[in-house]
């Protein structure tokens, strides 16, 4: 077994994904510490949401291996790796629109209790359950929407609602694929605040094109190119880093 320190919580350790011939992810090690906002940055194509689908167990990898405190969960079940304490969102929003924002995260929060048989039980018959899931409302500023439908949502809180499933899971780091994209400029700042927020709690992973949000919440950034990481470093140094400038942020400037 791959050690960690006492302060690693998640270790991917020369990983790589190839798909035929092209390496999507290529010889990647990233550490995350606990309480950490770990943000990896790239152009379109560089391999980040692969990267998320491999550590979550949506696809296998092709060699590497991934260590979560200290355990190798290299190529488990997405249910497994959930239950232990890794949970994600996706680059387009998996919610239920037919559903109002409190029933998309009570049955989130039945599932994580195993209590998804009772789904069409009375609201008030799962006490436990309903209060844990107006704690996510109260922390994500939803409260006032509980009872509106999924789809009658804006793009942003919509965003903000699928981070709340996220968080039903109880999760020890969760994985954010772009949680800004779409979003206007006021439900952006809202939601990098509360983003930032949880860090007090657990470890965040960000995949972010906004290099706004990205530079003022990161503790960390791992930029990725064709599949390999080519720096890694505090947000200012990333800035400064001639490699970096070249390959992404040059581009987007």
């Amino acid at each position: 077994m791959k050690t960690m320190d006492d302060k690693t919580i998640l270790k991917i350790d020369r990983l790589s994904r190839c798909f035929g011939g092209v390496k999507a992810v290529d010889n990647v090690t990233i550490e995350v510490k606990e309480k950490e906002l770990h943000s990896i940055i790239g152009p379109n194509g560089a391999g980040k949401t692969t990267l998320f689908n491999v550590i979550t167990g949506k696809i296998p990898a092709t060699s590497g291996k991934i260590y979560y405190l200290n355990r190798d969960i290299t190529n488990k079940r997405p249910e497994e790796i959930l239950k232990m304490g890794i949970s994600r969102t996706f680059q387009r929003s998996s919610i239920f629109l037919g559903l109002t924002v409190f029933e998309n995260i009570r049955l989130a929060k039945q599932v994580q209790k195993n209590y998804s048989h009772l789904f069409l039980s009375s609201r008030d018959s799962l006490r436990e359950v309903n209060e844990e899931t107006w704690a996510i409302l109260e922390q994500f500023e939803l409260t006032d929407h509980a009872l509106t439908l999924a789809k009658n949502l804006s793009h942003g809180d919509q965003r903000i609602l699928e981070i709340c499933i996220a968080l039903a899971a109880k999760p020890k780091i969760i994985l954010l694929d772009e949680p800004t994209a779409g979003m206007s400029a006021g439900e952006t700042e809202k939601t990098k605040r509360l983003i930032k927020d949880l860090t007090q709690d657990i470890s965040v992973v960000l995949v972010e094109h906004d290099m706004d949000v990205v530079m003022s919440i990161s503790d960390r950034i791992s930029v990725m190119h064709q599949g390999q990481i080519i720096a890694e470093g505090k947000p200012e140094d990333i800035q400064k880093n001639e490699v970096v400038k070249e390959a992404y942020l040059g581009r987007e400037e």
